[in-house]
């Protein structure tokens, strides 16, 4: 208590503070008390030392105050917040401690009778603001849920909405009179979903008007079946004339069982309906049996008008699935008698299996039936050139050498596997984007960008997130590469990156590339003698070097580790470990570091079975080497194989990545280690 009794003889312009700390310490509101003891010891001291004159705060002082007073106010110490409050009139966040006060008083502000001035007044001062529009949504569903009809209309924009809001103001104007509402109906029913119920009163004014039509109701059913809710089709056939409800029981008994369709007269009345039901049918049937899906699409394309660009995405289809059913030979023989289906994604499926059978006139044959625009990517120039390389004649060696040539200009995967067997240099290709100091500065005083800038400052991510993605919408390009240096220079790296996506940027490898957590990724490679820049490009691969990412199937952090993988690799390290823990980077990066040096043990040092197991699982990775092992593939053959395209990719673009980071921290790697070179898998 000795500090809060020195704080009492200090000036003036302090002496209420003062007064406040003493009541807040006798209620033991100590947490609050500490923070805003810390905020206001600075500014009163500063006042003391000029003599009691008010001091204009610093931004680190008002960042103190602004969580001094949200800690108040959830404390719901209602009387600090407010004074706390009006110290804060020019600092960014003031907007957010005024959504959270409003927002809590939302539905007494929106009971019938009340006046709307609070809300009006922080709209107009955050119009053009991630907040103001949020407000603005959630305003209107409160207006709605009173039933404030006319404040709805008032209030609802737009430009600004969703569809529960949109129906909301549809049906205001109804309730007003305005019948051309119903316009507006059918885009928000004619969906593959279920709608919100709030949307049914409009819905069955809409209905009673007689706007749903036959055709409109087909539609949706369609729509529905595809989506694959067919107890929503079931409900919405209810709505069909009789003709339409025979052939909607049909196309959902085609969906359940499309071998219906070898009973050809079940389908023989020549009706849009009939064909489109044909059409769905035969791609369900080449799920199990594209052997059988094709002839039947032979004998109905006698029989029915398709459109050209629907058979043809039929017959591909089919194509696919004898692809994936091992049907190669046939497959094969259908295209090249039907050279117009011809696509990369078959031909990429044909050529990987030539591959596995080290077929390379195969190889070779396929990639030149591939368009010029496809084929001189560097995926195809590389394998061309392999498969060139095998058939070992001067001529065909010199065209291997000259495509390996242009390959090896590019930074990627198979640019750097280019360079290896031409005995070259990487191709890095630096070109850092070019932003003045003065387009820098300028983007940094946008408001949205200060409040992002902000909330970083005080690690809230998430909220600075919707600022800054906010701010980016709004952006010119030139803006946008500006914000990726922007963003650098605050450290908050997967803004950097996603700027560089964003413009389709690709060779500023400061910004796509970032060293970020280098000491967490350096103390996790020394501790489990990983290699660091591997550690890194699995980190920059996995989450953009996010700390707080979340994936749908649960991983979390920069490392993207599983709950479980979590648990058991922290078990290994004797800690203790809540799912929440996942979200702290060093903790991370030391369990994702463990995880993978346990990976590089299991597969014997190999980096691309290691990776590879890091995203698909050790158990995949496992099975896929039994199928090779009485054929064991060079290991570049092994990887373009790997059944699973975004494990394929994910271990290119690490390997890749990993060459990219040591190039970043002047170290020279190569894309294969000489044991992976030398491996058969």
């Amino acid at each position: 208590m000795n500090g809060i009794e020195r704080i009492v003889l200090w000036s003036p312009p302090c002496r209420v503070q003062a007064q406040r700390f003493v009541k807040m310490a006798k209620r033991g509101n100590i947490r609050v008390l500490l923070t805003y003891m810390l905020a206001f010891g600075v500014f009163c001291a500063e006042a003391v030392a000029q003599g009691g004159d008010a001091v204009e705060l610093s931004r680190e002082q008002q960042r103190e105050i602004f969580l001094s007073a949200r800690a108040a106010f959830n404390a719901e110490d209602i009387t600090q917040y407010k004074s706390l409050l009006a110290l804060l009139d020019d600092y960014p966040l003031r907007a957010y401690l005024e959504y959270a006060d409003i927002s809590a008083r939302l539905t007494s502000l929106a009971s019938a009778g009340s006046p709307t001035k609070e809300v009006d007044e922080f709209l107009l001062q955050n119009s053009d603001s991630y907040l103001g529009q949020r407000l603005e949504r959630v305003w209107v569903r409160q207006l709605a849920l009173n039933e404030r009809w006319l404040d709805v209309q008032r209030y609802h924009n737009p430009r600004n909405t969703n569809t529960e809001l949109s129906c909301y103001a549809l049906h205001a104007r109804l309730i007003a009179g305005d019948t051309t509402a119903l316009d507006e109906v059918e885009v928000l029913w004619n969906v593959s979903r279920s709608q919100v119920n709030n949307c049914d009163p409009v819905f069955e004014a809409w209905i009673a008007d007689g706007r749903l039509t036959p055709q409109i109701t087909w539609q949706r059913f369609s729509k529905t079946v595809r989506a694959g809710r067919n107890s929503l089709a079931r409900y919405v056939s209810t709505l069909m004339p009789e003709p339409d409800k025979t052939y909607a029981q049909l196309f959902l008994d085609v969906d359940r069982n499309p071998h219906l369709l070898q009973t050809p007269s079940q389908f023989s009345a020549q009706s849009p309906r009939i064909s489109e039901i044909v059409l769905y049918g035969l791609r369900q049937l080449a799920v199990s049996d594209a052997n059988l899906a094709l002839r039947l699409t032979q004998s109905y394309q006698e029989q029915f008008d398709f459109s050209e660009n629907a058979l043809d995405a039929l017959l591909r289809y089919c194509v696919q699935r004898l692809l994936l059913e091992g049907e190669v030979a046939q497959a094969k023989t259908f295209l090249l008698q039907s050279p117009g289906l011809i696509s990369e994604s078959l031909v990429a499926m044909i050529v990987r299996n030539a591959l596995r059978e080290l077929d390379w006139p195969s190889v070779q044959a396929w990639i030149d039936r591939l368009p010029a625009e496809q084929r001189d990517t560097e995926r195809w120039q590389y394998w061309k050139s392999r498969a060139l390389s095998m058939a070992g004649d001067i001529d065909s060696l010199e065209q291997a050498h000259n495509l390996l040539r242009i390959a090896a200009n590019s930074r990627s995967y198979f640019g750097f596997l280019a360079a290896n067997q031409l005995g070259a240099e990487y191709e890095f290709d630096h070109q850092p984007v070019l932003a003045s100091e003065e387009q820098i500065l300028e983007l940094s005083q946008l408001p949205a960008i200060e409040r992002a800038y902000e909330l970083y400052m005080i690690e809230d991510e998430s909220a600075a997130r919707n600022e800054w993605n906010y701010a980016s919408a709004r952006m010119t390009v030139s803006q946008v590469m500006a914000s990726g240096r922007l963003a650098q220079r605050w450290g908050w790296h997967r803004n950097s990156i996603q700027a560089m996506i964003r413009v389709q940027y690709w060779n500023d490898i400061e910004l796509r590339f970032p060293l970020a957590y280098a000491e967490d990724f350096g103390s996790s490679a020394r501790e489990f003698a990983l290699p660091q820049h591997l550690l890194h490009a699995v980190a920059r691969q996995e989450s953009a070097l996010m700390h707080d990412v979340r994936s749908s199937a649960g991983a979390m952090g920069l490392m993207q580790l599983m709950p479980a993988t979590g648990r058991e690799m922290a078990a290994g390290a004797g800690l203790g470990l809540s799912t929440q823990d996942l979200l702290d980077p060093s903790l991370n990066i030391r369990l994702g570091g463990r995880y993978l040096a346990q990976l590089l043990q299991d597969f014997e040092g190999n980096r691309i079975l290691a990776t590879a197991a890091y995203n698909a699982g050790p158990n995949r990775v496992r099975q896929w080497l039994r199928r090779s092992q009485d054929a064991p593939l060079p290991y570049d053959v092994w990887v373009e194989t790997i059944p699973y395209g975004e494990t394929r990719n994910y271990v290119e673009s690490v390997l890749t990545y990993t060459v990219i980071y040591g190039h970043r921290t002047g170290v020279k790697l190569p894309l294969f280690t000489q044991a992976e070179l030398d491996s058969a898998l």
